[in-house]
């Protein structure tokens, strides 16, 4: 290796928007970067390599010829504070115009904030609500960068904000960058696509001008053996699982080709059975639904007793007797837990106080490299949340660890979510040592920079090459890393092992081979990057070591170096200061350039479909749609001379109805409505509920759809009903006699019309007809109107007490009922209050507390 491509005291950049010496040249990194700056760009390099440094290159080449603002966008509130820090750190601009955008800082302010901003760090979600309400626009955007760019498919914010930007702004531009853009030739032109993609650049650690700065990385494979006791549980386990197998085969169902029924197997079933319930299926289907219910409660079962341990089989069987013996149970859940072998398993676990090995191995492993590095860092990764609880438990009872568990937002069965404040408050404290292990879901496997981290643990394998590739780089980013993985024999993880890193293989693969067809021509002299005044520092390095350097060191180039080296000697920053003329940045607006033909061209200008005639091999890799009311819609022509307005509820803009809706021209306004999710005139509202929705609200009293439909009813002379999804009769396993007799009461006792869409987009068109007919036809106005019904006094009372800490809505009806009204129950002294039902001394003493402190507001 050349000694003058990477000397020891490595150069830094030298640009107007970038502060000295703040930020390192690496060739490799000017090198992608300048393929990005060609067109719109995936650049796929492996993680702690610097994918942020291209960005930046990007974003300061990019604002310093075109101005405007830069948008980069990325999937957590950790990762946007993250970067904005960075970028803060090394930007030359004022403080006050890098800012970091997320759902904590309110759209009013984030309104004001948006006119001033230079460039601006945000969650892609934030940033998809404020288009969609006209917050913001795109017009002056001259460029965005997608974080973890392998999001961008279906219905993430990241396809919806990438569409909308080339729409409107002036003068767009995207990189895409990630670690891992998947297996399939589908997911990665699927990404491709919806990011409007015209180069990809890939970079692998073993390319020779990314080797010098790849820290070595021990990756070790540990098994272990399952201990008889837990396979005694796995034996009564997989004879429910074979007795329902032969149910469901003794129906007519096949599932799967071979012997191993896996997952996915189960899910192509379910869906199966789903079609054939929708176009009106034998019943005996429903009883088909509920035996594949209980295999794939099974079937997690095993994965828990052979991965995780019978810490985290106990807990979850926990929740499946909960389940079996709450008032709304289904069938499969009762049925399930009334199995002979079921009980069995469940007396078996009980009694059984092995644990699994993975946990000493664990426990031994990060004790070992803590002792031989007290300042080392160690994440362990988990699969599941009550297998981080366990992992953390056992090891902070061992000196010297101090563990922290580290999962995501949601709230799950008695399991509590952490906030992103908090979230960002940990990562800190394991930054600074507070911590020494962190304990993660799949919460920390994306883009957390981390430098310590000397050792990353996997306590089971995972089937995603994505996920995969992202844990393994949380490790060797500034030193010397460890990874070590756990398999226990026999058991479905070392088919997650295999499956994971073909799958990686296969990515890679698919990687070059969609770099050799969409991959920057660099046969035409570029200005792309001369406003980096620092790029000469190699000429400068080779000159100072020998009187002849360009002609010796030349020949010991890498082709794509040297295609570097003909684009330095070719810069000219005076020719161009506009960035106009012959600059590569012409080849996108002029759609040819001197470009060769590839055969497959993934880019889409505005308006455009994103597939032209003769791009086959892009055709046969994106998946066809099946036409809905959306092309229908679209295909019609019909164009009003006033655009069809809607008014919809603001807490809508997180499904993609509201998406759809704009993607069809129509013009939305956002309000707090008290009813009705969508508004389409004076007299006619529509509330939208999921398949999934409607069978809870049905056995869940709290959703309440009765009332909302009561109100509807009530206050809009035609109120519709949408049900979205296909699988009304099988989300919930409810009789399906229940879910008839909800619908003809809707009916016919609300008098609410029921209309059904497949998914958003049907939804969405479905809204837009219902305007066209009130607005163009029936010339009617949009008037939101109507409040939600007054509760009766006595639920006035309730609320009142159970507003109280500690007061449930039961204990309220008791306290009312014993005392006979609000003030008798204030009046109270705790003794009198005891002798309620359901309330004890904390409780009556905390009622005293509320009624009798002194108010300090």
């Amino acid at each position: 290796m050349s000694e003058s491509l990477f000397p020891e005291k490595p150069a830094f950049m030298s640009h107007p928007l970038i502060k000295p010496d703040t930020v390192e040249q690496r060739l490799y990194q000017l090198n992608l970067a300048g393929k990005a700056l060609e067109g719109s760009s995936l650049v796929v390099l492996p993680t702690g390599l610097g994918k942020t440094i291209i960005a930046l290159f990007v974003i300061a080449s990019r604002l310093q010829r075109f101005g405007g603002k830069a948008l980069i966008l990325s999937p957590t509130k950790p990762l946007v504070e993250q970067h904005a820090a960075f970028f803060k750190k090394v930007m030359a601009l004022p403080e006050e115009e890098v800012l970091a955008f997320t759902g904590s800082i309110s759209p009013t302010e984030r309104e004001r904030l948006w006119a001033q901003g230079k460039l601006i760090v945000s969650t892609p979600q934030v940033i998809e609500n404020d288009i969609l309400t006209r917050r913001i626009g795109l017009e002056d955007v001259s460029h965005i960068t997608f974080d973890e760019a392998h999001r961008a498919v279906g219905n993430y914010a990241y396809t919806f904000i990438a569409e909308k930007y080339f729409e409107s702004a002036r003068n767009p531009h995207i990189l895409g960058i990630t670690a891992s853009p998947g297996s399939s030739d589908e997911k990665i032109s699927e990404v491709c696509e919806a990011l409007h993609v015209q180069n990809v650049a890939v970079k692998t650690e073993k390319d020779r001008d990314v080797k010098p700065y790849v820290q070595e990385k021990e990756i070790e494979w540990l098994h272990v053996n399952l201990p008889a006791e837990m396979a005694e549980i796995r034996s009564y386990l997989e004879k429910i699982f074979n007795d329902r197998l032969a149910i469901i085969r003794n129906m007519g169902f096949s599932v799967g080709s071979g012997k191993y029924v896996s997952k996915k197997d189960l899910l192509l079933l379910q869906k199966k059975l789903q079609g054939e319930i929708r176009i009106g299926g034998d019943p005996a289907i429903f009883s088909a639904m509920s035996v594949v219910a209980e295999i794939m409660k099974v079937n997690h079962a095993v994965e828990m007793v052979e991965t995780q341990g019978i810490e985290a089989l106990r807990k979850y069987l926990e929740k499946l007797d909960a389940e079996a013996s709450s008032s709304n149970a289904s069938k499969a859940a009762k049925r399930l837990m009334d199995d002979l072998y079921m009980r069995k398993t469940l007396y078996r676990v009980k009694e059984c106080d092995v644990e699994h090995p993975k946990l000493e191995v664990t426990r031994k492993i990060v004790c070992e490299q803590l002792e031989g590095n007290p300042d080392s860092r160690v994440i362990v990764f988990t699969n599941y949340r009550d297998s981080a609880e366990m992992v953390t438990n056992a090891l902070s009872e061992v000196s010297g660890i101090i563990p922290v568990r580290f999962v995501g937002q949601g709230s799950r069965h008695k399991d509590k979510g952490l906030t992103q404040k908090k979230q960002v408050e940990i990562l800190d404290r394991f930054r600074a040592g507070e911590y020494n292990v962190l304990v993660a879901t799949s919460v920390a496997e994306e883009g957390l920079d981390i430098p310590a981290t000397d050792l990353v643990l996997f306590y089971e394998p995972v089937p995603s090459e994505i996920r995969s590739i992202q844990r393994k780089g949380r490790t060797g980013r500034q030193h010397k890393g460890r990874v070590t993985v756990l398999v226990t024999k026999g058991t479905r993880d070392e088919a997650y092992y295999w499956s994971s890193k073909n799958k990686e293989k296969r990515m890679l693969n698919s990687m070059h081979g969609l770099e050799a067809v969409l991959g920057p021509k660099t046969s035409k002299k570029s200005a792309a990057l001369s406003d980096f005044e620092g790029l000469s520092f190699v000429l400068d390095s080779t000159q100072n070591s020998k009187p002849d350097s360009r002609q010796d060191s030349k020949p010991e180039l890498l082709e794509n170096e040297s295609e570097i080296w003909d684009k330095i000697e070719s810069e000219d920053v005076d020719k161009h200061p506009d960035g106009d003329s012959s600059g590569l940045e012409d080849v996108r607006e002029n759609g040819n350039g001197d470009r060769e033909d590839t055969g497959m061209n993934l880019e889409r200008s505005p308006g455009d479909s994103g597939k032209k005639e003769g791009n086959e091999k892009a055709d046969a890799n994106i998946k066809e749609r099946q036409k809905t009311l959306v092309d229908f819609g679209a295909a019609s022509g019909e164009n009003s001379a006033e655009p069809l307005k809607i008014v919809v509820d603001h807490r809508e803009t997180k499904c993609g109805v509201a998406k759809a809706l704009d993607r069809l021209g129509m013009e939305l306004s956002f309000m707090a409505l008290e009813i009705g999710d969508y508004i389409v005139s004076d007299r006619l509202a529509v509330e939208r509920k999921r398949t999934d929705d409607f069978a809870s609200s049905l056995i869940d009293g709290k959703r309440n759809l009765f009332a909302q439909l009561s109100d509807l009813s009530r206050v809009y002379e035609k109120p519709v009903l949408i049900i979205e999804g296909e699988d009304l009769f099988t989300s919930r396993q409810i009789n399906p006699n229940a879910i008839y007799g909800s619908l003809v009461s809707i009916a016919i006792d609300f008098g609410v019309s029921i209309l059904y869409s497949r998914d958003e987009e049907e939804t969405a068109s479905i809204l837009k007809i219902l305007a066209k007919r009130e607005q163009t036809e029936n010339k009617r106005e949009i008037n939101p109107h109507g409040k939600k019904s007054a509760s009766t006094l006595a639920e006035q009372q309730e609320y009142l007490i159970s507003s109280i800490s500690n007061i449930g809505p039961k204990a309220a009806k008791n306290l009312l009922s014993y005392f006979g009204s609000v003030e008798a129950v204030m009046r109270a002294d705790i003794e009198e209050l005891k002798k309620v039902k359901q309330i004890g001394p904390k409780t009556a003493a905390r009622i005293r507390e509320v009624l009798e402190s002194p108010y300090k507001g």
